[in-house]
């Protein structure tokens, strides 16, 4: 019997086999579980044979379904929250959750698991000591100002990217750190086609130019250096 609280719980961001023990015992335990898409996860359930019920908790009504969540975990339910890949908060819905049940003295417990940005970091072969994540960044609004921000950033940096916005953001690399500027793309990590580039960014523009970037990605900046 679990005791009633939040559960964070990772799940595989391509391979299945990456899933752990300890998180197929909690979401068979608990009494519910909250799916980003309720589809994509009931595809992982199955496999699993976690017959636990499921209800819908993303970006668009998360700030409906808190308030739901916080009563029922007040009442004595256990509820666990996955994401449709990865680590639940990192770029997922997540947060809002966790800040609403530790504001009204729930306990949350988040499991060790799957996040895309780690293996990428190691893959890169940038320096790891130190280095700041930045998610996805901005789309139109306050992207020039990020990356002017950024520019002048000593430690590595990650974001994630959609394929579309690859060569975009490449470019954006190159115009405010300059074409010599280290940088490491990993797409589809743990995936069959898993596949990781380095290189500069002109390196990098050119290899996209001809290749057209597929799957999602996971850039990783060197860090601002003046020698």
């Amino acid at each position: 019997m679990l005791d009633s609280k939040l559960y964070i719980v990772p799940t595989p961001i391509g391979n299945l086999e990456d899933m752990t023990f300890r998180a197929i015992r909690v979401l068979k335990e608990v009494d519910l579980i909250l799916a980003e898409d309720t589809r994509t996860s009931g595809k992982l359930l199955k496999h699993f044979e976690i017959n636990t019920p499921m209800a819908s908790h993303h970006m668009h009504n998360e700030h409906k379904t808190v308030d739901m969540v916080v009563s029922r975990i007040k009442q004595g339910e256990s509820i666990a929250l996955i994401s449709d890949a990865g680590t639940p908060a990192i770029s997922d819905p997540g947060f809002l959750l966790s800040r609403a049940c530790l504001q009204e003295g729930i306990e949350i417990e988040c499991l060790p698991g799957p996040t895309a940005f780690v293996p990428a970091l190691v893959n890169s072969g940038l320096p790891n000591d130190r280095f700041v994540f930045e998610g996805f960044l901005p789309v139109k609004k306050g992207r020039q100002t990020r990356f002017k921000a950024l520019a002048q950033e000593t430690r590595t940096m990650i974001i994630y990217e959609s394929p579309h916005r690859v060569l975009k953001t490449l470019l954006n690399i190159k115009e405010y750190m300059g074409a010599d500027r280290q940088v490491s793309a990993s797409r589809e990590i743990s995936k069959l086609y898993e596949e990781t580039i380095r290189g500069t960014a002109d390196e990098l523009i050119a290899h996209f130019e001809k290749k057209a970037p597929k799957g999602e990605f996971v850039m990783v900046i060197k860090g601002y250096s003046k020698n």
